[in-house]
């Protein structure tokens, strides 16, 4: 999901996945943002929370880099059909204390953060995904996400760009024993902050794991960003990232607790960090 990699002003996101041989109504997978082709399921509503800190997180096109808490993650799933589901992710605050700044950042002048902290509310990202075909015997399972990730964040605060991006992915998986390995590969394109008649075209990527402990517990990991491939320097804020994931899940009913550790691939990514949070699935509706 989430889902990269990667939200309105305060709100929504998706995720559950009871176990790796469950039903598609736990067919998300918090804390990985990895996207599993299977979708929650008809009329279901998933709703998760969940709080995270970053050390050395940095925004090149601000200058900014410092101790970053996302409080909370927010984030909704809602099922339309056995095969479709919306989802809506984001966050109601991002809080970075300043450790340095970078001057000759592309747009350090519009900063209006002149102490030790700044925050702001995150982008909001509005997708769709759709299964296309369900697992077989010797066959993975495959779907398509489109996504929008929306400027809700200001670059006033450093913590936005004011640009609006489309991600476009397929998504595969599969189940061996008690292991479920997803995988994604798509395209981004990202909005030039400081021009607004270009933008770079990425590689989006993940690959991730589960594996089932016990009918209730797992160990989860995975590594997910994308990868510029523009020759030459690439327009500010659009340059490679990744971040690779290690943690865990546990559920309990409609309930389901998730821990991770987070490390960064690249040098703009942050070196280290550490999440928590939870999921809730419930029937909600009835379509027609």
């Amino acid at each position: 999901m989430r889902l990269l990699h990667r939200r309105p002003c305060g709100s929504f996101v998706v995720c559950v996945l009871a176990l790796l041989a469950a039903a598609p109504a736990f067919a998300q997978q918090r804390p990985l943002v990895t996207e599993d082709p299977e979708t929650i399921g008809s009329g279901r509503v998933l709703v998760e929370g969940g709080v995270e800190y970053d050390r050395n997180a940095q925004y090149p096109v601000s200058g900014l880099e410092g101790q970053l808490w996302r409080v909370p993650t927010l984030g909704v799933s809602v099922g339309l059909s056995s095969i479709a589901e919306l989802q809506i992710d984001g966050g109601l605050h991002d809080r970075l204390t300043i450790t340095g700044r970078d001057p000759s950042a592309p747009l350090a002048s519009m900063l209006t953060a002149t102490g030790n902290t700044t925050g702001d509310v995150e982008d909001a990202v509005v997708a769709t995904k759709i299964r296309i075909a369900g697992e077989g015997t010797a066959r993975p399972s495959f779907g398509v996400r489109f996504a929008t990730r929306l400027p809700n964040a200001n670059n006033e605060t450093g913590l936005g760009l004011d640009t609006t991006d489309f991600y476009a992915q397929v998504l595969a998986a599969k189940t061996v024993q008690s292991v479920r390995v997803v995988a994604n590969l798509g395209l981004g394109i990202l909005g030039d902050p400081v021009r607004g008649d270009r933008q770079n075209d990425v590689t989006m990527y993940g690959l991730s794991f589960a594996r089932a402990l016990t009918n209730k517990a797992e160990v989860v990991g995975e590594i997910n960003g994308y990868w510029n491939t523009r020759s030459g320097v690439p327009p500010p804020g659009t340059d490679s990232r990744g971040v690779v994931r290690f943690g865990g899940r546990y559920t309990i009913g409609s309930w389901r607790a998730d821990a991770a550790l987070l490390f960064g691939v690249t040098s703009r990514d942050p070196n280290f960090g550490v999440g928590a949070g939870f999921t809730y699935v419930f029937n909600a509706f009835h379509l027609p």
